[in-house]
């Protein structure tokens, strides 16, 4: 089959599409011809390498999968051969106090299809366990299903569970032009809150408050606390969801209301963010990490997918084949919403 690897750690230019070995399926995994498969800033950090992580080589990309059942294992009861699947992208061992609680992506022993220790999607066919099959909805294309999975299930656990978000409350999007900023504002509008959008230029903001947002900040020419003291009067965000990191952090704990959350899943910016302390205790503020989210959750997520509820955002399709210009696209930020590969 063709796939696209990459041989060692670098830029853009180390993705090759070529021949690659294909799997069988075990008696509890099935086979998929990959339709699309989406791509996330992880496929960027894999491809530069990550700090202390080793990542076995060649390596395939791709957390982001959906996909056309071709062949089942022995032992697998729920999946049919021809059915159209979304692949739900953790794995857990299933037997644990953490799994067997529902908080399954806790687990010690979780991974990601996709991820450092796994193969991924950006390939013709992959395996994966039948658990981790969902049925795409009607009316839902390839595309769009593919570009669902880990903006909508991280946005998801970051606003309804760390968060706890309720009607009324202001949200601060960080990089609302992202996957998972997309994803966010939708959320955020579901439950009832006001959305205030964060993005580097006027045209993301336009179509970040054309998805829902009621207010937006360019960052990159306007001050960023003071405008967010202007919107909210003074009073500061209830939450702030936060994947960027960095030198932020100090700018954006001070204009957090009392009793605030901010919640995080990422640090494109950087790994190192500045606290005043004072901050939290006198204000009551929390500061919550999130990583994926429970696969109810992802559960949840399609269901309002099918309900025309949640939509996903996709920038643009490439085949499979410009993989690495896909790439280029993502570390330039020229994207609003997700990229999409088509094998």
């Amino acid at each position: 089959m063709k796939a696209v690897r990459f041989h060692e750690h670098g830029g853009p230019d180390v993705l090759r599409y070529e021949d690659a070995p294909e799997s069988v399926p075990t008696p509890t995994q099935v086979q998929l011809a990959v339709r699309a498969v989406a791509l996330n800033h992880l496929d960027v950090w894999l491809r530069k390498g990550l700090p202390g992580i080793t990542v076995p080589l060649p390596k395939i990309g791709g957390c982001d999968i959906a996909g056309e059942v071709i062949a089942v294992g022995a032992l697998c009861s729920r999946v049919a051969v021809g059915q159209r699947i979304l692949v739900s992208p953790g794995i857990s061992c299933g037997q644990c106090a953490a799994c067997l609680g529902g908080d399954d992506n806790l687990c010690r022993a979780y991974k990601l299809i996709g991820g450092y220790a796994m193969d991924g999607g950006c390939a013709e066919r992959i395996c994966i366990p039948e658990v981790n099959c969902i049925p795409i909805p009607e009316g839902v294309g390839y595309p769009e299903a593919a570009a669902v999975p880990v903006a909508f299930l991280t946005a998801w656990n970051m606003l309804v569970r760390q968060a706890r978000l309720k009607a009324g409350e202001d949200v601060l999007v960080m990089g609302a032009g992202s996957g998972v900023g997309t994803a966010a504002i939708q959320i955020a509008k579901l439950f009832g809150a006001r959305v205030i959008a964060v993005a580097g230029t006027d045209e993301k903001l336009a179509k970040a408050k054309a998805l829902g947002a009621d207010e937006g900040i360019n960052h990159a020419r306007q001050d960023l606390p003071q405008e967010i003291r202007r919107l909210t009067g003074k009073r500061g965000v209830d939450v702030v969801f936060e994947h960027v990191g960095g030198a932020t952090w100090g700018k954006l704990i001070p204009n957090i209301a009392a009793g605030g959350r901010l919640v995080t899943c990422g640090a494109t910016a950087g790994y190192e963010g500045t606290v005043d302390i004072r901050y939290l205790f006198s204000k009551t503020i929390a500061i919550l990490g999130a990583f994926l989210g429970r696969k109810a959750d992802m559960l949840e997520v399609v269901r309002h997918l099918a309900r025309g509820s949640l939509r996903p955002v996709i920038d643009r399709t490439l085949p499979l084949a410009d993989c690495a210009e896909a790439h280029r696209l993502l570390e330039a930020r020229a994207v609003f919403g997700k990229l999409v590969l088509i094998p």
